[in-house]
Order: C-alpha cells, then structure tokens, then sequence
C-alpha cells in the first residue's frame, strides 16, 4: 500500500517514467502530468504529499507552478528540476517558495533524499512521519524569548524557513542570536534527525580551510596520516551553519559555490568526487553587498547564500523583553538550587544598556553577576557596569524626526569608531563591521568627511 501520493510533472515521457518507478520503490504513488495545464487539473482533484516539476515544459514554466502551488496549496512542498547550469532557475524557484531543487541529468540518490525530507516535513491535520520535531518550547530546546514585534516576525520567518531547503542567510550584530536562529530552522524542518554543524569561517587559518571543508585523503599533504572527512561530509544529511561567511577569501568562495551548486564535493588529494546532501544557512554581521561592490565577495556567491535573508533584531530593539530573557538566563546559571532575580534597579539599568554584544553580552554580565551576588537578589553593583559600559544618553536625539534620528545615531557610531582607532578608517571599518568602501559613503553622505579634513 502507498504511504502518499507525489505529482510528477515533465513534459518528457522518459524522465517521467524513471521518477514514476523511483517513487513506487519507495512506496509512493506517482500522479503524473505532461504539462501545467494537467499538472493544475491533478491538483485540483487530489492529495498530494510531493511535487516534483521540471522547470521548462510545453504550455509554460515550472514557476508558475511553484507560484500556484505556494498560493493555494501552502503545506505542500514542491521541488523543482532544472537544466544542468540553470542556477538562475533554480535560485528563481526557491525564492518562490520551492522546498528544494535537482539538476539533470537526475541523481537518483539525490532524489530520494529530497523525497524523504520533504515526507518528514509537518501537514495541517496529519501526523508527521519520522521522530518528533523538537519543540523550542520544551526544556532544553533552543527558544527565542520575547513578544516584541522585530522578535515575533524573525519567529514567523523561521517558521516559514524550516519548511524550506533553500539557503538561508542570517544577517544581524555580533551577539544577536544568528546560531540560536540557525538551530531553530534546522530542529523544525525536515533534516532536525540529521546533524546540525556549525562553523566559524573566520576562525580557520586560509592553509587548512580546503582541507576543513571538504575532507582529505591520506598522505594528501604533510601530517595527512589518515582519510579525513570535512565539514561537508560531516553535516551530510543535515545542516551546514557557516558563521561569519564574509570572512572567507576569494579562493575558498570558489570552491564553496561549486559545492553548494553541485552538490558534491572533492577531498584534498582525491581524484574523484563524493555526493552530499546538506542544506546551507549562513550568517554575518557584515553588509555583504557592499563587500560585493568593493569586490571582497563573489557575486555570483553571495546570490546563491542569500536567497532568503532572516534579519535578527539587536537586543536594543527589544528592550521591554530584557527582564524576561535575563529571568531565563538567570534560572541557567543558577548554582545550588538559588532562586535568582534582578532587583528593580538593576533591571532598569539593564533596560536602559545599549548592549552592543547583544544577548551574548547580557549572558556574560548576568553569569558575572550570579558569580558575585551575595544573595538571591542581583544588584547594580553586581552587574558591573563600568561608567565606559554605562547606558547611553539619547536625550541629544529625542524629539526629532525618525530619519534624522537615525542619521544622528550612525552619526555618533562612526565618530566613535573613528576617535576609537585614531581616525584609522580601515580599522574603523573593522570595528563598525563595514568594507572600507561603505564606510567612505558613509562619512560622505553624514557630512563627516568635512570634519575630519577640518582636524590639525
């Protein structure tokens, strides 16, 4: 007995033929479809667990399909088949809303994969097949505390992403969350049984990343004593976090954007090359559009990360949920079975921060506090905010329009950064999390520049 229905749509009787018969050995039921006229005849009249359509046919585009079915039929995941080279298609489809994409010639392996995943995923009124996803809510589990509204919407679009294979690409400040993110999208889609591996690409010495990425064989350079699987291999099946994407350089984006088009990669010292199935969410607090313009990020890379942005809020944008997320930390860190809770004062204070780690800044500072308090209840002294770590003064931009107080505030930012580094502007960059190139527009346009040409 079938376990579920898939529509196949392919305007070549072959390849519908070779999916048909991979879909029954799995157990399925394949419904197939010439055309997008019959292919929306089909969905009309049945229940569909799968849709799998090539991205040329006859009478229009597999688009339109993808289109139609995110319209109206929401809970069904549709994976697109596109041309070998196609990258264009199948970027297009998935910023759509297609599950995932497989390029021709069809990899058989790789279509049962995608099958699989997309059977695990969740169907309103339907018990899900495979373990159980895990539930932010559940002790343990990852969460995202708070009800604030840039909190509600990055909760939303994560939501939306775990139903997804696309490439995600997380933007947000140091500190804000973007691993938490990260976990949160892979432990409620499809791939949550398989590994979620995390990378700082910052952190691996240039020499070593090849090696890091995509495994090496024995004897394959000095100190290779043995077959070594990389970080591809290692998050088979699962998920890849790559941390800080934009520190990459020019060599590494090369290799990484045939892995992720290709879906194969090959060990250091390898003549041939191995399958992997890894869905690719990356993160930094880099613009990396304008590292694109200043040429310091491929191009053609950074379309093929960012065809979904999650944009994670900094924790200055949510501070009427600070009591509550320090509450949580402080159970966390609580020692001894004490009771932990931040007096009025200290908790205004910690209101009034600007934080610029973020939640990983509020997490040293309760830690450090839960250290230091002598009884269950954390004072300001406790927090040890230094008068340099004191909260900021906004009085010198309230009252005036939303514009002019944001310019006024990355006005203040840039001048900081600037008298921090000694009018240095590439290290100022550095400091702002910026290119170089960004910065100078920046200094232009705030009319900062005349300042700085002004000083002895």
């Amino acid at each position: 007995m079938a376990i579920g229905q898939v529509l196949v749509v392919d305007d070549e009787a072959d390849i519908r033929e070779l999916l048909g018969m991979t879909l029954i050995r799995m157990g399925l039921e394949p419904h197939c479809a010439g055309s997008v006229a019959e292919a929306m005849e089909l969905l009309g009249r049945n229940t569909f667990e799968l849709c799998l359509t090539d991205m040329r046919l006859a009478d229009g585009d597999g688009l339109s399909i993808v289109e139609h079915i995110t319209k109206s039929h929401p809970s069904l995941p549709v994976a697109v088949i596109t041309a070998h080279g196609s990258a264009e298609n199948a970027v297009a489809a998935l910023k759509a809303g297609a599950f995932d994409y497989l390029g021709k010639p069809v990899s058989l392996d790789q279509l049962r994969a995608l099958v699989r995943s997309a059977l695990k995923l969740p169907r309103p009124g339907a018990e899900r097949r495979g373990a159980d996803v895990d539930n932010p809510a559940l002790p343990n589990a990852p969460q995202l505390i708070g009800d604030a509204a840039p909190l509600v919407l990055a909760r939303q679009m994560i939501e939306k992403l775990a139903r997804s294979q696309a490439p995600v690409q997380i933007r947000g400040e140091s500190g804000c969350g973007k691993e938490l993110a990260a976990r949160l999208i892979h432990v409620n889609g499809a791939r949550r049984d398989g590994p979620f591996v995390a990378v700082n690409c910052g952190a691996i010495p240039e020499s070593l990343m090849e090696s890091e990425f995509f495994g090496h064989r024995k004897g394959a350079f000095t100190g290779a004593v043995a077959d070594h699987d990389g970080f591809f291999q290692a998050a088979d099946g699962g998920t890849l976090f790559l941390d800080e994407v934009g520190d990459l350089p020019l060599s590494m984006q090369v290799k990484l954007l045939r892995a992720i088009q290709e879906k194969r990669v090959r060990k250091v010292g390898s003549t041939g090359e191995e399958p992997v199935d890894v869905r690719i969410i990356s993160a930094t607090h880099r613009h990396l559009a304008d590292e694109v313009k200043s040429g310091a990020f491929r191009q053609d890379l950074y379309y093929r990360l960012n065809v979904i942005e999650l944009r994670m809020p900094s924790l200055r944008e949510l501070r009427d949920d600070i009591p509550r997320l320090a509450a949580a930390i402080l159970a966390r860190h609580a020692a001894d079975g004490r009771s932990l809770q931040l007096s009025a004062q200290a908790e205004a204070v910690l209101q009034a921060y600007h934080f610029p780690g973020n939640v990983r800044e509020l997490e040293n500072i309760l830690e450090r506090a839960v250290a230091l308090a002598g009884t269950s209840e954390i004072a300001v002294d406790d927090l040890q905010l230094t008068e340099e770590r004191a909260p900021e003064q906004d009085t010198d931009v309230e009252g005036l329009p939303l514009p002019e107080r944001l310019e006024a505030i990355e006005r203040k930012a840039i001048l900081d950064a600037l008298e921090r580094t000694r009018y240095n502007q590439t290290a100022a960059a550095k400091v702002l999390g910026i290119s170089f190139r960004a910065l100078r527009y920046r200094i232009q346009r705030l009319g900062i520049k005349q300042e700085l040409d002004a000083k002895p």
